[in-house]
């Protein structure tokens, strides 16, 4: 593997994102560093395909309560990769 493959953490699967794959949106949890142009680099290396578009986000950590244990839990990069027509990724393993 090469270091760019490092970039991308884990596909995250949720209703929302499965809903997004009918339109050939993948969404993926990627390196907090991460650049646009290192993951579209990083997604077109790993599961050979044409990517058209990238989006990123960075979500805000989340607090969060158990008992009297205050805690939190962290933060991610997320992003939302867009594929050229009639390309796909089974994500699903």
């Amino acid at each position: 593997m090469n270091a760019k493959s490092f970039l991308i953490k884990k596909p995250l699967i949720t209703e929302k994102s499965t809903a997004l794959e009918a339109g050939g949106k993948y969404v993926f949890a990627v390196e907090p560093k991460a650049t646009k142009n290192e993951i579209k680099k990083a997604v077109k290396e790993l599961y050979k395909v044409d990517v058209a578009d990238v989006n990123v986000l960075n979500t805000s950590e989340k607090r969060k309560r158990f008992r009297n244990i205050v805690g939190h839990k962290s933060g991610f990069k997320k992003a939302i990769v867009t594929l050229k027509a009639g390309q796909k990724i089974n994500i699903a393993q």
